[in-house]
């Protein structure tokens, strides 16, 4: 059952502390640089535990109408790129459907925002794991927004692992099942209520091109995404329905305090060309020009923003 949704100010109303943007900067500079302290948290992970912490766009995404009127889920919208696109949109004109495991502090965060840009949001926590899951969060969006325009599946699982021998059948079937089972659920779900002009957006990664050893089971479905990505393109390209991705390279989340080594933790992102970590409120531009009709002419694209890590 979800939560209920949140009071609706002003629609787009600006924050208080939104920052006036600047003529010019340094990508090099623009975010904090590795070597990050030494930090541990038990998965899934949480924002309020991390140094630095994460930004999300909070003061800095300033919308401009491209989403107004539109209805959107994104799925691990409670922290990382999910609570930065949840932002992005929001202040875009999008209500805002936010699917989560049962991170609730950080899932109350992501709907703050959402509701101080003037729009609906609605929280409903779970596991998309689970079919029937799925199929109600279409079902809740659908009640709630009396439509679905956009769906983001951007919820992702992972974990590291030194040989082959201790990925457990179990480990790789849950990451499967979160990443891209997850997808083909809500994606056949959502198209029965989409119209032409809807957008599906998934989350692939740059491990779908450059695999981390470490990562073999999340690396592999992330190269499922993006060949689920490009066929779902094609599929629903007759229908008006567009089927994109986004790869993000090493991206600043709690997913990372809590499912890599501490070593990789305080060296996360040195390995671009860029030098340092992504922040989530870097990719939430891709997300927004993916899901506006600006992008009419893209379907079955993915969009690298990986400091500068080829996606050849």
């Amino acid at each position: 059952m979800g939560f209920p949704s949140h009071a609706l100010p002003a629609a787009n109303a600006k924050p208080a502390n939104m920052q006036e943007p600047s003529m010019i900067i340094d990508p090099n500079k623009d975010a904090p640089q590795p070597p990050q302290p030494s930090q541990r948290q038990d998965p899934p992970g949480t924002t309020a535990e991390m140094t630095p912490t994460p930004d999300h766009g909070e003061k800095t995404y300033r919308g401009s109408g491209r989403l107004e009127g539109r209805a959107a889920i994104i799925t691990g919208g409670d922290s990382g790129i999910g609570r930065a696109v949840a932002i992005a949109f929001a202040r875009e004109g999008a209500d805002v459907l936010i699917s989560y495991y049962n991170e609730h502090e950080d899932a109350e965060e992501t709907a703050r925002w959402v509701d101080e840009a003037g729009r609906k949001a609605i929280l409903v926590p779970g596991d998309i794991k689970d079919e029937k899951h799925c199929q109600s969060l279409v079902d809740r969006a659908v009640e709630e927004f009396g439509k679905l325009d956009i769906l983001v599946n951007n919820a992702a699982h992972q974990k590291t692992f030194e040989k082959l021998e201790d990925i457990s059948a179990e480990e790789w079937d849950v990451t499967f099942r979160t990443n891209i089972y997850s997808q083909f659920y809500l994606s056949k779900a959502s198209v029965q209520h989409m119209k032409p002009g809807s957008a599906i957006i998934n989350t692939t990664s740059i491990n779908a091109k450059n695999p981390s050893p470490h990562l073999l089971a999340y690396a592999t479905t992330k190269g499922a995404i993006a060949n689920f990505t490009a066929g779902l393109a094609g599929l629903l390209a007759d229908q008006g329905i567009r089927v994109n991705a986004v790869a993000p390279g090493p991206i600043w989340t709690p997913l990372i305090p809590s499912t890599m080594p501490q070593e990789e933790v305080e060296s996360f992102g040195s390995n671009t060309p860029l030098g340092r970590a992504g922040q989530p409120a870097e990719l939430a531009a891709a997300y927004v020009l993916l899901a506006s009709h600006e992008s009419s002419y893209i379907t079955g694209a993915v969009i690298p923003v990986t400091g500068g890590r080829p996606m050849l």
